[in-house]
């Protein structure tokens, strides 16, 4: 796994080893950053289920203004402040060792979600309507997940902007605050 541009492009990231462990592929991430390459600069980044940080960390490298990582395990943990220390991004993040719907009970406002949940668990479903008051206006929340899987097209004042499928086994679904 790479950082794939910005200013710690082509940097190496570790990740856990096992199967538990499914780290988003260079195309899904390529893709996801195409989605929101011109909303990145500046904002405020949710990285929700991060395992090993790469999502949170190439939202950084592009010019992101801060970023919280957020996931349950402490391997996890370890793996994303290494990460992020080696990418030299540690005065702009926060790495939280707490369940995710937890954390989402009393988190501060952001302005892009990242959501790449452990799969077929429905944590999507019961993360979602806790995030909505908790994304700026304009914001954006990114959700990668198991392909098949439909979601609302309205979570609170989510409105589901697209879908996109890649393969059989992952999806996107990008939501927004606002019709733009």
């Amino acid at each position: 796994m790479r950082v794939i541009t910005g200013m710690a492009r082509g940097k190496r990231l570790k990740t856990l080893d096992g199967l538990d462990v499914r780290p988003t592929s260079e195309k899904v991430k390529e893709a996801i950053f195409s989605i929101i390459q011109f909303d990145i600069p500046e904002a405020r980044v949710l990285d929700l289920f991060a395992g090993s940080g790469q999502l949170g960390i190439e939202a950084l490298s592009r010019g992101a203004k801060s970023c919280v990582f957020v996931d349950q395990s402490r391997n996890s943990i370890g793996i994303i402040r290494e990460n992020v220390e080696s990418c030299g991004f540690g005065e702009r993040s926060r790495i939280i060792n707490a369940g995710a719907l937890e954390y989402l009970r009393s988190c501060p406002e952001t302005d892009i979600a990242l959501l790449d949940p452990p799969y077929s668990k429905g944590l999507l479903l019961e993360a979602l309507p806790l995030l909505e008051s908790k994304i700026s206006t304009n914001g954006i929340v990114v959700c990668e997940h198991e392909g098949g899987l439909v979601l609302p097209e309205r979570v609170g004042r989510l409105i589901k902007k697209r879908e996109y499928s890649y393969g059989k086994t992952v999806s996107l679904t990008t939501y927004t605050t606002e019709e733009q």
